[in-house]
């Protein structure tokens, strides 16, 4: 038997567990830094498959890590299991029904990731064991990736230390390795404090916070013209100065998030944010907090490990959807008005290889995209928290299909599908991928020193964290 047939037998034998983890915590649908329920079933589960655990990593209630064997290499997995305010959607169904008006959602398909994560671990941990291999599985469980820097509180603490390689995926509408960049970014508060007064009767007296957060944003729109290209800079109100506009605002708060390919860039651009902010509280007579709460690295894809990834792709196939998930595939592709659905389906049929008529019964992709070498210097403009992970580990993703082409993750859609077999599946499949190129690195483990070596190159060992001292988890806590 070959290494890909002992590992999916495997990845068949363990295909409850996976099922049931994605379905637990997509029920649970919990909040960053508040995701009790679902850290214990994952925790639960990978004791019973032999693993210890510590909890409460980097002092974080919702954080753990979990080990399995001895000796090097040390290969990492990570699991998000954190969900999305306002996303709430029944399960399979293809319009507007949520489970709980108002509630967290898995719009992000945070469920099926921590299950196939959690799947390839305890794959891989029964691999070592049948093969006799020396060799350490890691499972991390990172929490709050949607708004709290789940992972770079943890690159802080030093969680990832003594890790050789690590291995991560997201669910999305294709089956494709992720070697491409992503953005760094920091979140900054602008606090604004000035002089209460009757509007109309002694406007002289008052000084207004409120104008002090229009003049910024304003010279913040004039700033975009004289950055680089690159940088994305977003703003929003935490704090109007009250409801009543006959009173001079006393008091009002901008939230800012600055994005560019590299975390120097961002610190540059956002120093000239903070000279705005000085600016506009000079011209409004008013004062300005600036407090600097969180921040992400941008993510550095490994080149080798990539690799790994795509030659396990190209050996295992795509994902092994059943009819009943090409049955709910279809409801949601029926849902979608007439002329887009035409091309998404023209689209798909290329793609996987068969016919319009087929992929429009079977509406999922389970063709793997081939490794687009060129991709590596291509900066996708979104962030991650993996990002500080990439900069201290190896570190290489990729994409598994758990739901039909075209829809967006942070959506109810994504919550609808992800809650059904197909997520499931695409779960399992996952597993089965970091499940072999863990193998490939254990049997092999100068892959791992020769990823080492690509990242020491690209970062020369340098990393700073983007998260102030005084940022504490609980500040994310369920946001």
């Amino acid at each position: 038997m070959s290494e890909l047939e002992a590992i999916r037998a495997l990845v068949r034998e363990k295909a409850g567990i996976i099922s049931d983890i994605n379905r637990q915590i997509w029920s649970y649908a919990e909040g960053g830094y508040a995701e009790y329920r679902s850290c214990e079933k994952l925790v639960s589960v990978l004791e019973a498959e032999g693993f210890s655990v510590r909890r409460g990593a980097a002092g974080i209630e919702t954080a753990f890590i979990a080990e399995y064997g001895s000796g090097h290499p040390v290969i990492g997995i990570t699991a998000e299991y954190d969900s999305l305010p306002g996303l709430s959607q029944q399960a399979g169904e293809a319009v507007k029904i949520p489970v709980e008006e108002g509630a967290n959602g898995h719009g992000c398909g945070h469920s099926a990731l921590s299950a196939g994560s959690a799947g390839a671990a305890v794959v891989i941990a029964a691999w070592l064991r049948e093969k006799g291999i020396s060799g350490t599985v890691r499972l991390f469980g990172t929490p709050a990736e949607e708004s709290g820097f789940g992972k770079v509180f943890m690159a802080k603490a030093g969680c990832f230390d003594g890790v050789d390689a690590v291995f991560t995926w997201h669910p999305g509408d294709m089956n494709a390795v992720s070697f491409n960049r992503m953005t760094a970014n920091l979140r900054i508060r602008y606090d604004f404090r000035g002089v209460a007064a009757h509007a109309a009767a002694a406007p002289d007296r008052g000084r207004s916070a409120l104008d002090a957060c229009e003049l910024m944003n304003v010279g913040v729109n004039y700033l975009r013209e004289h950055v680089p290209s690159s940088v994305r800079m977003h703003y929003a109100y935490l704090d109007c100065g009250g409801t009543a506009p006959n009173v001079v605002q006393d008091h009002a708060s901008l939230l800012y998030i600055i994005r560019a390919p590299k975390l120097s860039t961002v610190s540059e651009v956002a120093a000239r944010v903070d000279d705005v902010a000085r600016g506009a509280a000079l011209m409004s007579g008013t004062e300005v907090a600036i407090r600097k709460q969180g921040g992400m690295s941008d993510v550095i894809p490994n080149p080798s490990l990539c690799r790994v990834i795509s030659e396990c792709m190209q050996e295992a196939g795509g994902p092994e959807f059943t009819s009943g998930d090409y049955e709910t595939a279809a409801r949601f592709m029926n849902a979608i008005p007439e002329e887009t659905r035409a091309k998404l389906i023209r689209d798909g049929a290329a793609l996987n290889g068969i016919s319009e008529e087929e992929f429009e019964k079977r509406p999922l992709n389970t063709a793997v995209r081939l490794m687009d070498e060129s991709r590596r210097n291509f900066v996708v403009s979104a962030s991650s928290d993996v990002g500080d992970l990439s900069y201290l580990v190896p570190t290489a993703q990729f994409n598994a299909a758990v739901c039909i082409p075209s829809t967006a993750v942070h959506t109810w859609q994504m919550t609808a599908q992800v809650g059904t077999g197909i997520g499931d599946r695409g779960a399992a499949w996952a597993a089965l991928i970091i499940a072999m190129s863990c193998a490939k690195v254990f049997l092999d483990p100068s892959i791992a020193e020769k990823a080492k070596s690509e990242l020491t190159e690209e970062t020369r060992g340098e990393y700073v964290s983007p998260l102030p001292d005084d940022v504490t988890p609980d500040m994310f806590r369920n946001i």
